[in-house]
């Protein structure tokens, strides 16, 4: 009696404190997460999509240097020089005084010299200038499709994850119903050995069979923490916040096909970003060619410049230096001739790279294509497994309702009523994984027709 007292109690806390604690955890900023706000949070928080969103920054900041190099130039240069050991120049006596003979050392400048440039540049024709334009709004554009890229790579992350954690829960449920019924049918199993109406290794193989599903809660448990932190780390999310996912979300899986005959490859994210990859690869190329263009530009200087003798802060101080200042104005004409075909050489390795790319452009189609012919077998495959596994179960619960009538009166052995059960705790799990491969399967097809930010919006 004492066994069996302390039996109820041990199940009656494996039921209670759970629910306490999920009570507890609840009233704590427990975050309450559906798919959509899942997906959501993770494009704003997950730590890549924050860096392509600065990538996508960096591109406008590339568009303004490259920007600035069409614009007027401006510069002051300027210096002070102290010739503390004047150079000396060697001229014949004669010419100081007419007539003499021999040579005589006269040191050169001043002590002190200072001098102030205002320098300015305009570049009139330049063809780099402009091909380096183009190319830099089209690195703006290839960093923004680089974003989509990882933003529908985090949505697949956490939307696989986030179903995971939902199936393991629902096999938790499926659990606590089974250990339910165990209990129950342990006490009338029980109150017939007490009665003398069943025998004790009754008793103990209902306790083993309690036993176990309760290792296997334990495990579940186990898995579905895990699953949780995972979710939480591609969502970019603390991973001591407590979540809460609602179970009706299982319930928004409705099984169709969803799948279309043609592909279109130009709309996936990935074709697109190797087209603007073939785009800038062709710019590198018209950056090189622009070498063989002349460059024309207007420049302008004007400078200040004062020596003396002795160290002057202001101009004006008489006696001991002079001022004066000076200034051009020209074009600056540049005609490249020879450079030992070294541009040759680099316009034709950007052609390589071109060539390249165009492979991969190639082989991307040929993936492209045969993922999503995959991803149409595997979802048209998922549904015949769910709906098979579905009336498993609805046949697994007749006999397991049918198999425990009969026990109880006396029809079936108790090896027939275990039996019974493990198939229906076994049907239903099935069941949960079908429903999950189902899930993955449909984000492959979604994935492939390049619609996967559609999932915020089930």
């Amino acid at each position: 009696m004492k066994q069996d007292y302390l039996l109820r109690l041990i199940c009656l806390l494996f039921f209670v404190l759970p629910l306490v604690t999920v009570v507890q955890a609840q009233t704590s900023d427990t975050q309450i997460l559906t798919l959509k706000d899942a997906l959501l949070y993770a494009l704003k928080n997950n730590t890549n999509t924050r860096k392509a969103g600065l990538d996508v920054q960096n591109g406008n900041y590339l568009i303004d240097e490259t920007r600035a190099r069409a614009l007027p130039q401006l510069s002051i240069n300027s210096t002070l020089t102290d010739q503390y050991k004047k150079q000396s120049f060697v001229f014949d006596s004669s010419f100081v005084v007419p007539g003499a003979k021999g040579t005589i050392l006269v040191p050169s400048g001043t002590t002190w010299n200072s001098i102030t440039n205002l320098n300015f540049e305009q570049r009139l024709f330049d063809q780099s200038v402009f091909t380096g334009l183009k190319a830099a709004k089209s690195t703006q554009q290839y960093y923004q499709l680089a974003a989509q890229l990882t933003d529908e790579q985090v949505i697949e992350q956490v939307a696989t994850n986030y179903y995971q954690v939902l199936v393991q829960q629902q096999q938790i449920i499926v659990i606590d119903s089974n250990i339910k019924n165990t209990t129950r049918v342990f006490d009338i199993i029980n109150g017939q050995y007490q009665n003398g109406l069943a025998k004790k290794i009754d008793v103990d193989r209902i306790r083993v069979t309690i036993s176990n599903l309760q290792a296997q809660r334990q495990q579940l448990l186990n898995g579905v923490a895990q699953q949780e932190n995972a979710l939480k780390y591609y969502m970019g999310m603390d991973i001591a916040t407590p979540i809460d996912i609602p179970q009706a979300e299982l319930e928004t899986i409705h099984p169709q096909d969803i799948t279309q005959d043609t592909l279109d490859v130009s709309q996936r994210i990935e074709y697109r970003i190797l087209k603007k990859q073939d785009e800038l690869y062709r710019y590198n190329r018209d950056a090189y060619r622009a070498e063989y263009y002349p460059s024309l530009s207007l420049t302008a200087a004007h400078s200040l410049q004062g020596v003396s003798e002795k160290f002057v802060l202001f101009r004006g101080q008489k006696n001991y230096g002079y001022w004066f200042d000076y200034g051009n104005v020209g074009l600056n004409l540049r005609v490249p001739l020879f450079n030992g075909f070294a541009t040759r050489a680099r316009v034709r390795q950007a052609n390589i790279s071109i060539d390249k790319n165009n492979e991969d452009l190639r082989n991307t189609t040929l993936s492209l294509n045969l993922d999503y012919e995959n991803a149409k077998t595997q979802i048209k495959n998922s549904l015949i497994t769910l709906t098979n596994q579905k009336e498993n179960v609805q046949l697994a619960q007749e006999i397991f309702f049918n198999t425990q009538n009969n026990y109880n009166n006396g029809l079936a052995p108790l090896t027939d009523l275990l039996d019974a059960e493990n198939a229906l705790t076994q049907a239903q799990n099935n069941y949960s994984s079908a429903l999950l491969d189902y899930r993955l399967a449909e984000i492959q097809v979604i994935k492939s027709q390049g619609k996967l930010k559609t999932l915020i919006n089930q």
